[in-house]
């Protein structure tokens, strides 16, 4: 078990809590619960052109398109001048590609990820002057060049900078045009855009056809912006809309290889299949230093040509998964036995410089504290840095500075230089900088619904989630819970890598999958009471459709709340409480212990642990309200303590009088007919 907080909604959801609606209900129920109304589900489920906003408002914009203009009317030398991750990738292809169908001479770059690291250096400038470069077109970079583009201008070299990185505080650059929509003057009205996105927007009002730059680029700009992890609201959502259809239907012949290279037979393509799958073979090509490969196969219209360098992407992939475990090995066998409380800082001179950021991340998930991983060449080091929580770590680089050569980056992520006779040092400092300011106690897993009946799981109800496609940053994936079920059987699959759990709750049994997680990192036992959080999925076997839990984590349940609800009079949900009518024999059993002790005060505590042998928490609550509805008891539950007596010379009653167990009597008959 992970050992998560958990963040449950404190009532649970019921069909007719969303029954009003117009759509199936499991996805009224998200819709409400992502403040998204019924007059605005409408453009939400189904975007529409008229989503995209004006490119000509964005900052700068029509003196790009007037210098752009008149490259392409003089056929002058443009170089774009691009970033090594997706984004900058497919950025750099989206505006080369177009520019060289104009007739431009256009040339393309990127930096060495390891050599040179991000955005524009001079020594990449003098190569393209002495090549006759007159305009540079950045995308996805250029906005904190000031420096480069005023040394650019000096070799005579014009640039337009299109990117959407953070630009608040800061100089511009001196340049024809700064196309960013997250420029402080910006009115465009949306600024969520990925790299691509921008370079999108500019060809946009090139053409003055958007529809048409959509037709021909929509495949590149949906991998950059989702690559990214863009948020997928608003233009972005109907434009990574457009582009995963595209995908699916006529894609460029890199993309149509790599995805039959990336993904099973029948497979279908999402958000999840870009991220998952076509995102980290385009990225290990940035990772290696070999952008080449991947600006190469969204380029070529040859699809001998793609079918190689698709191979080529995976293969470098694959030598990428391998380096990155053995940083991983060499991480865990580092931290053995630890168990940290502030950051992780570690170093060792044989990692590569474009791998350990992702090893960074895995540390600090796996330890639950934000985490550094420095390779060290000689005396000099560069480190990624991840955060955790909420923790600013560029507030901490920047408290503990004077012990760093340079850093940059943001909250959640940054990267450093430092030597390696500071290391010490500013692994200490860092320590007491988190220890003074430690992150909030946020939970780590926060689920949208409880579901408290199980006909918000039918396959109809599933399937209608998948309107809400394409799921990511901004628009997740709904994540639901069920508490109190019981685990009925634990199969390990994939050689044991995975499991696959079979959950029964209110008379329902649900098929789960709990990926990455064997048997005794599970830590539970068939029969157990669990609480679930996961993701509904339909499966599709032999033609053969049903629901299945993507299970993001599990616990053993924490019967408390439901036995507060219990015994102050308060009706759980029914998928909630439909496990726990008692049989006459249980409510014998509990009758007995109370006779036997008379007037008598339990404990929250002691009711949880339970009271009466191989009768649950909750069913043993159950049955001290019926009998305190049919006057058999008085019971009163104030501050976590249930007081209860017997009352005495009652004489015979009948137990169906009790609301409680008629409802739980209607509940049994309503599943039976379902």
């Amino acid at each position: 078990m992970s050992g998560k907080r958990w963040e449950i909604p404190y009532h649970p959801v019921t069909l007719e809590d969303c029954a009003a609606g117009s759509r199936p209900p499991l996805l009224e129920a998200v819709l409400a619960l992502r403040g998204i109304a019924s007059e605005d589900a409408e453009t939400f489920l189904h975007p529409a052109p008229g989503t995209l906003g004006d490119p000509m408002l964005l900052p700068d914009m029509p003196a790009a398109v007037a210098r752009i203009r008149r490259a392409i009317e003089n056929r002058e030398t443009v170089l774009v001048y691009g970033d090594y991750d997706v984004d900058g990738i497919t950025s750099l292809c989206l505006m080369t590609g177009y520019l060289r169908s104009r007739g431009v001479t256009c040339l393309a770059y990127i930096p060495d990820r390891v050599e040179e690291g991000y955005g524009v250096n001079r020594q990449a400038i003098d190569t393209f002057a002495d090549k006759g470069v007159t305009l540079m077109i950045t995308v996805d970079c250029g906005i904190t060049a000031a420096d480069e583009v005023e040394y650019a201008k000096s070799l005579g070299i014009d640039t337009v900078v299109t990117d959407h990185h953070e630009c608040r505080g800061m100089n511009l650059p001196d340049a024809v045009a700064v196309v960013d929509p997250k420029r402080t003057d910006s009115s465009y009205g949306y600024d969520g855009f990925a790299g691509c996105g921008v370079a999108f927007k500019v060809l946009c009002a090139l053409e003055g056809d958007a529809m048409e730059i959509l037709r021909r680029y929509a495949d590149l700009v949906a991998v950059g912006t989702v690559a990214d992890v863009m948020p997928l609201v608003g233009e972005n959502r109907f434009l990574v809309r457009a582009g995963l259809v595209k995908l699916a239907r006529n894609p460029r012949p890199g993309l149509a290889a790599l995805i039959e290279k990336s993904l099973s037979p029948g497979k279908e393509l999402t958000a999840s299949s870009i991220s998952f799958s076509l995102a980290p073979r385009i990225n290990a090509a940035g990772r290696l230093g070999e952008t080449t490969f991947a600006v190469r196969l969204m380029m070529t219209e040859d699809w001998q040509e793609a079918q190689s360098l698709a191979q080529s992407l995976c293969d470098l992939n694959a030598r990428r998964q391998a380096m990155e475990q053995e940083i991983w090995n060499d991480a865990v066998e580092m931290m053995k036995g630890q168990h940290p409380d502030a950051p992780i800082v570690l170093a060792s001179d044989h990692w590569h410089k474009g791998i350990v950021g992702i090893t960074a991340s895995r540390l600090a998930e796996q330890f639950n504290v934000p985490s550094v991983m420095i390779c060290l060449d000689g005396d000099e080091g560069k480190g990624s840095c991840r955060s955790y929580g909420n923790f600013d770590l560029f507030a901490a680089l920047s408290a503990c500075s004077e012990y760093l050569e340079d850093f940059g980056g943001h909250a959640l992520a940054a990267g450093l230089s430092i030597r390696k006779e500071d290391l010490k040092a500013f692994r200490e400092a860092l320590r007491e900088y988190y220890l003074r300011r430690p992150p909030d106690e946020s939970p780590d897993l926060r689920c949208e619904l409880h579901i408290g009946d199980a006909r918000l799981l039918t396959a109809e109800c599933v399937e209608a989630l998948e309107l809400m496609e394409p799921y990511g940053n901004g628009n997740p994936k709904p994540l639901m819970c069920i508490t109190g079920a019981v685990l009925d059987g634990i199969i390990p699959i994939g050689g044991g890598k995975h499991l696959r759990l079979k959950l029964r709750r209110g008379g329902r049994v649900f098929d789960a999958v709990f990926f990455a997680h064997t048997t005794e990192e599970l830590g539970l036992h068939t029969g157990d009471r669990v609480d679930v959080a996961f993701t509904p999925q339909i499966n599709h076997y032999r033609d053969q459709r049903s629901v299945q839990l993507l299970v993001s984590d599990i616990r053993p349940t924490d019967d408390r709340p439901i036995c507060r609800r219990i015994l102050s009079g308060e009706t759980p949900a029914p998928l909630e409480i439909a496990g726990l009518v008692p049989s006459r024999r249980e409510l014998g059993a509990v009758w007995r212990k109370l006779e036997r002790a008379g007037a008598r005060q339990y404990t929250l505590d002691e009711i949880v642990r339970p009271i009466v042998p191989g009768i649950i928490p909750g069913k043993f609550c159950v049955c001290m309200r019926i009998f305190q509805e049919v006057a058999l008891t008085r019971g009163r539950f104030e501050q976590e303590i249930y007081s209860v007596e017997v009352i005495p010379g009652h004489g015979k009653v009948n137990l169906e009088d009790s609301k409680l167990l008629r409802y739980l009597r209607h509940l049994e008959t309503r599943r039976d007919t379902q």
